[in-house]
């Protein structure tokens, strides 16, 4: 078994691995025990109370981070015509609307973090599953990733501002990044609030007893802090 550093080992120590942090507290103490040289991703975990193997319990949508996720997001736009020149307008990083960019992609090309396309174009998309599939950047219509040309530009726009995805995988976990270390607590904390917000709202009519059992937050390498459940679900309504 890998033994963990004397850095690591340290920060550790400022825990208390038996407490539930409120949201504030958390995020605050996120920050205090990253350890990391480079400027690390904080990160939300949470357990669900959810079957993961039953489809009627299943959770996939997105959330508009309102500090973003700080970090440039590259957005790749599979459209054409209007769709296209309204990706362009938006900042879109590349728009691939000839056959030249999708045999580039085909040909293992993703220098790009975020895929969206007109539904046109899923014809053409599919083709390419097998490269952007096992990468999480198949367009999606569940994701809000497959638009029509008219909200092109608020799709690309809203994924260049930190709009994030989360879904419940095999396991009934949720992972999302939430900002870096270098966001300001209460930044955290409003990024934070706007995920679980949004995680409420897309609570699955089917899902029975507690929704959500257990919630950590931790930055890249850094140790996880707990957070209480009960608080963070109603951080809504203590901003």
């Amino acid at each position: 078994m890998a033994k963990h550093g004397k850095k690591y080992l340290a920060a550790l120590a400022r825990v208390d691995i038996d407490k539930n942090y409120s949201p504030l507290e958390a995020v605050a103490l996120v920050k205090e025990t990253s350890y990391a040289k480079f400027d690390a991703t904080v990160e939300a975990h949470l357990r669900m109370g959810l079957d993961p193997r039953q489809a009627d319990q299943q959770i996939r949508d997105v959330v508009v981070l309102p500090h973003g996720l700080g970090k440039a997001v590259r957005v790749l736009v599979f459209a054409q015509g209007d769709g296209a020149t309204n990706a362009r307008n938006a900042g879109a990083d590349t728009v691939a609307d000839d056959d030249e960019t999708l045999n580039k992609i085909q040909g293992g090309w993703l220098d790009f973090d975020v895929a969206i396309a007109t539904p046109d174009m899923m014809g053409k998309v599919g083709r390419l599953g097998r490269v952007l599939g096992p990468r999480g950047l198949m367009p999606n219509p569940k994701a809000g990733t497959v638009v029509s040309p008219e909200d092109m530009g608020r799709a690309v726009t809203e994924a260049k501002a930190g709009r994030v995805e989360f879904r419940l995988d095999k396991t009934a976990n949720i992972h999302v990044s939430i900002g870096k270390v270098s966001f300001e607590a209460q930044k955290l904390y409003e990024n934070f609030s706007a995920l679980m917000e949004a995680i409420l709202k897309a609570r699955p009519s089917a899902a029975k007893g507690n929704f959500i059992r257990h919630i950590v937050l931790t930055s890249t390498m850094g140790p996880g802090v707990k957070v209480d459940v009960n608080q963070a679900q109603a951080m809504e309504e203590t901003e």
